[in-house]
């Protein structure tokens, strides 16, 4: 008897978490908008750099490979983040996907410290070996020493977008993509170009723009949660549990690396374009921005398939 209503219980799961493509699309179509904002981050600033010059644009392509690569290490642990949040909420055990959410918070809101301050001690000496022009060098650093504080908000963001991903509650992330983007635009226009009784900051602006961008969709982020969503549903409670943590990170570490491993050549394609010219490497950047826009599709897929899979398994 105990069997039977287990069986049916199970059933009754599935039958309610029956995807039809409809559904598939409805819920990835906010995964696709928010994966886009990265990339549609990267386009707006080679598109205000082309203005600036040429050593701009083509630093702005290594330093925004070397930001990418340090960011793919949050992004693949979010991926596994996102399955175990998944995989309990498939379950039914709504407390346990809060508390592995906010292990993942901790993790990642940790880890781009140690991250950022790694990066403000070795970047210096690591890229200045690699990079030929010492003016490309130099704008470079001028990018990176404030892109890098990004970093302090993108991961946090990695991890509420999980969550939303995980639950299949993705309708915020369409609004805020398109926020973040908005800001991205407005915030280069003021500060690359000095409009607004600001000065004119060139690489330095895009890389404060972009920072800020995503300093405002977190804040997004956590206003939508302490505002909209059912807190006592998720237990969200701000409790360390190391046992729920080394569960993540058990599955994480392999997404980490893979999606680490998918960026980190980017670099070295684009220090060894370096050395053949600034023009070689400002127009390597504007094809990359561009050509990487279609593979946000077949990401923001893979990420909602990952997601829906573990979803039904824990059902």
């Amino acid at each position: 008897m105990l069997f039977f209503k287990r069986y049916t219980n199970c059933v009754i799961s599935q039958k309610q978490m029956n995807y039809t493509y409809k559904k598939i699309w409805l819920i990835n179509f906010p995964v696709m908008m928010s994966v886009l904002v990265e990339q549609l981050i990267n386009i707006t600033d080679a598109i205000f750099l082309g203005h600036v010059g040429e050593t701009e644009l083509g630093a702005s392509a290594i330093a925004g490979i070397y930001y990418l690569s340090l960011y793919m290490l949050g992004f693949g642990f979010s991926l596994g983040l996102q399955v175990v949040v998944a995989r309990r909420n498939g379950e039914g055990a709504y407390g346990n996907a809060g508390k592995t959410f906010f292990q993942g918070l901790w993790f990642l809101s940790v880890m781009s410290v140690l991250l950022l301050i790694l990066s403000k001690i070795f970047s210096p000496h690591l890229l200045k070996k690699f990079v030929s022009s010492e003016e490309v060098y130099v704008a470079v650093m001028d990018y990176l020493n404030w892109r890098c504080y990004g970093l302090l908000f993108i991961f946090p963001a990695l991890a509420f977008r999980a969550f939303f991903v995980g639950t299949t509650k993705t309708n915020m992330l369409t609004i805020n993509a398109i926020v973040m983007v908005g800001a991205n635009i407005s915030l280069n226009w003021i500060l690359v170009f000095g409009k607004l009784g600001f000065p004119s900051l060139g690489i330095k602006g895009v890389a404060m723009a972009s920072s800020i961008s995503e300093s405002i969709s977190l804040s997004m982020f956590i206003l939508y949660t302490i505002f909209y969503l059912d807190k006592r549903k998720y237990n969200f409670t701000f409790v360390f549990d190391r046992i729920i943590l080394k569960q993540i990170i058990k599955i994480s570490i392999w997404s980490m690396m893979h999606a680490f491993i998918s960026v980190a050549p980017w670099l070295l394609f684009f220090i060894s374009i370096e050395h053949l010219g600034k023009s070689q490497l400002a127009v390597a950047n504007i094809i990359r921005s561009i050509s990487t826009v279609f593979f946000v599709i077949v990401s923001s897929f893979a990420s909602t398939t990952a997601s829906l899979v573990s979803n039904l398994i824990g059902a």
